[in-house]
């Protein structure tokens, strides 16, 4: 077995707070924590009353943060290397693992390189790209740069795809490793269909229920997800379309169709309940880096139509086990889902083989995934230290 580590992570997002990078670090912590790796999280304080944590391997270091505007209830930490070079002087971690790139991400690195502790980041988000949606694409190539020079400040940048690892470097990003994305099959799957949820909804069994699941905001481009239904909808008259999540988008939907179905922020059973008791699953977004909900829509036994890229490009076989259609061509996309619809034989197909394809992704194998990245740094950052030692001394 191999020596425990204590681990630094740093986030501007956790639990309970609901979003990809939440849970993912959520889940790959806890599945570290299992294996014996003690963490120190450092956060910002997610509002007034917030006190930090003490779990078994898990100690919590919080700091101040302000509102990231446009995502209600997130925050982003501010500059904390004083804050921080106290803590780890204390209680010096082996490695840093800083899991978001704001201004406590940038001081966390500064704080360990003076430290002399090493660092690995991960690249969870397309900030560059989401400013093409909030009116800031002239900022694009400025973020991108500011991104490259954080990432490479620390040894590796851990990416969720073997797609974004090759973009990632073709941009000047200088060690990059991939770590995947797990789903918990147990709590995803389709045992998880409920007839009284349908009843809720006001559907049989019978009729079709489109989904979307995830952050209801621009960048995610859900006007592909309406558009599609609409076309869906010339065929199956009784269709229904249900969108789990919030954000800022919410309200404009609701007034643009009263007969959308909402169900706002679910988690654990609830959510997967919400997934296995619909039926075609839209994912039209363009800036993910990986997108959980695709692995859980396919764990659930939906019939998934997705872009080419990210978790889609990696998991699906198109025709097999889901269908994906080539990037931008939003066409090809709405005639995708019109094929499942209109097809119920070969949508019942791609739902069963969905499930199975991806029941061997469980979180345990991710977790020893990063635990060997994690250890393999570790130990090539000692072999520096000694070959600088010597180094040092032969100069002497």
């Amino acid at each position: 077995m191999t020596t425990p580590l204590h681990i630094a992570l740093v986030t501007e997002t956790w639990r309970p707070e609901i979003n990809g990078v939440a849970m993912t670090l959520g889940r790959m912590t806890d599945g570290l924590r299992h294996l014996g790796h003690r963490f120190t999280l450092v956060r910002p304080r997610q509002h007034a009353n917030d006190l930090p944590a003490t779990e078994t391997n898990l100690r919590e270091v919080l700091v101040a943060g302000c509102p990231i505007p446009g995502y209600r209830g997130l925050r982003f930490g501010l500059p904390a290397k004083a804050h921080l070079l106290k803590a780890w002087r204390a209680d010096r971690p082996d490695i840093i693992q800083v899991a978001t790139e704001g201004p406590l991400g940038a001081s966390a690195i500064a704080a360990a390189h003076e430290l002399d502790i090493p660092v690995v980041s991960e690249f969870h988000t397309n900030f560059h790209a989401y400013s093409h949606h909030y009116g800031f694409g002239w900022l694009e190539g400025l973020v991108a740069m500011h991104l490259r020079r954080l990432h490479n400040k620390s040894a590796v940048t851990l990416a969720p795809t073997f797609a974004m690892a090759h973009e990632l470097t073709n941009a000047g990003y200088r060690t990059v490793r991939v770590v995947s994305r797990g789903v918990d099959t147990a709590l995803f799957n389709p045992q998880r269909r409920n007839m009284a949820l349908r009843a809720h909804w006001g559907v049989s069994e019978e009729q079709l229920v489109v989904t979307y699941v995830g952050r209801l905001a621009a960048e995610k481009n859900l006007l592909l997800v309406t558009q599609t239904f609409a076309a869906i909808r010339k065929l199956h008259a009784n269709a229904r379309l249900l969108f789990v999540g919030d954000g800022p988008l919410r309200t404009q939907l609701q007034r643009s169709d009263t007969t959308y179905l909402f169900a706002g922020m679910r988690r654990g059973d609830d959510l997967a309940a919400h997934y296995a008791s619909a039926d075609l699953f839209l994912f039209p977004s363009l800036t993910e880096t990986f997108g959980n909900v695709t692995l859980e829509a396919m764990a659930s036994g939906l019939g998934v139509v997705a872009y080419d890229c990210a978790a889609a490009n990696e998991l699906i076989r198109d025709g097999d086990n889901g269908r994906v259609v080539p990037i931008n061509h939003s066409d090809a996309f709405t005639a995708a889902a019109l094929e499942l619809a209109r097809n119920p034989a070969m949508l019942t197909t791609l739902r069963q083989r969905a499930h199975a394809s991806v029941r061997h992704l469980d979180w345990g194998h991710i977790s020893n995934q990063l635990a060997d990245i994690l250890h393999a740094t570790v130990k090539a950052h000692q072999r520096q230290q000694h070959a600088d030692l010597i180094f040092r001394f032969a100069l002497d």
